[in-house]
């Protein structure tokens, strides 16, 4: 039997999720999507939650916590639900600390690990899209052979927090197998591009990257001799991605039913009119139906199961729900819904991402 009820130390991060995400991140968020920047203090206040190193063995300067899946999608859905950009950015580190703590060798682990323990936000991250119109996790056009070591060539794009790394996980094709490979700041062959300018996700900074000749050590592959299981780091990113989906879905239906509710016509709230609650009853829907299906891959993950076909189900489901019931969201509002001063033009902006965000976070 599936079975979601939440045990007292999930319900217990997802209170304190909420609550951060209710008085940090729903103050600043407009600001931080206007400037393109987010405040030192926000994302330094997040990381002393504990949420994002906790699941780093104790021996390596963590806390040392199972890692779970599901309890990932629980916290990414409050982060997403206060704003996209800001949670993606307090969740990059990791995209590099858990293919490392799941798949990594024990030298990897000491070399690369306690530097991610500190009481001060650290960024790591990992290069998975590829700036080309016909791009296919399964067929990487970014490739990695043997000489000597390991020579990189490719593009990748969407990096987040590239320029600031000390360290980088490159997806990459090497032969007929999809690998990761460690490339560290400085690695000859490694240039990062100018900060990309996005249409949505404004705050959070990605860049390209080009590797020309990029040469790295062979134990810069991740997981040494044995590799890495790719198929499970990328479900485990795609559940990452159908949770933040839902909560940017999430935070959109709820503002709207309150402002139908709130907002007179005619005599009385427009909620009461069969158009807008329709509306408001199939994003219900949509955003419950998305969330079960990330639970259920989610599920799956923390059994060690594959979930390939739970996991692609639910990030495809989530991808147009988020289109959906933001287009809603702003529907809902009427002329004012694309006013910019108005939070559902930037969850609709940033709900249109999802397709694209492929390899962006992972829980």
């Amino acid at each position: 039997m599936i079975g979601f009820s939440p045990s007292e130390e999930q319900k217990m991060i997802v209170n304190t999720v909420k609550q951060f995400a209710t008085d940090v991140m729903r103050k600043k968020f407009r600001d931080c999507d206007e400037s393109g920047e987010i405040p030192a203090e926000i994302i330094d206040g997040a990381w002393e939650l504990g949420l994002v190193a906790s699941c780093i063995p104790e021996q390596f300067g963590g806390a040392g916590w199972e890692h779970s899946a599901l309890t990932g999608t629980l916290l990414a859905e409050e982060l997403a639900w206060g704003d996209l950009a800001m949670a993606m950015h307090i969740l990059a580190p990791s995209l590099a600390i858990l293919p490392i703590v799941e798949m990594g060798t024990e030298e990897q682990k000491k070399k690369y690990l306690p530097a991610l323990c500190g009481n001060k936000f650290t960024a790591a991250t990992a290069a998975f899209i590829e700036p080309r119109y016909d791009f296919d996790p399964n067929e990487f056009g970014t490739t990695a052979g043997r000489k000597g070591g390991y020579v990189l060539n490719g593009e990748k794009c969407f990096v987040p927090l590239a320029a600031g790394a000390d360290f980088i996980l490159v997806y990459a094709r090497e032969g007929k197998d999809r690998q990761c490979f460690i490339v560290e700041r400085g690695a000859k062959g490694l240039e990062i591009g100018e900060r990309e300018q996005n249409m949505g996700v404004k705050a959070l900074a990605t860049y390209e990257l080009n590797l020309k000749d990029c040469k790295i050590a062979t134990e810069n592959r991740l997981g040494g001799d044995k590799g890495c299981d790719f198929n499970r780091l990328a479900n485990l990113s795609r559940v990452a991605l159908a949770s933040m989906a839902v909560g940017v879905a999430r935070a959109s239906f709820e503002f709207s039913r309150d402002y139908a509710k709130e907002r007179h016509a005619f005599g009385e709230p427009i909620a009461s009119r069969q158009a807008i609650a329709f509306m408001l009853a199939d994003m219900a829907i949509e955003v419950d139906a998305a969330r079960l299906l990330t639970w259920e891959a989610a599920w799956k993950l923390d059994r060690k199961e594959d979930a390939t076909r739970e996991a692609c189900l639910a990030k495809s489901y989530a991808d147009n729900m988020a289109m959906l019931v933001t287009d809603y969201g702003v529907q809902v509002m009427g002329g004012h819904g694309y006013v910019r001063d108005n939070p559902v033009e930037l969850w609709f902006r940033n709900a249109r991402g999802f397709t694209t965000f492929t390899g962006m976070a992972i829980v």
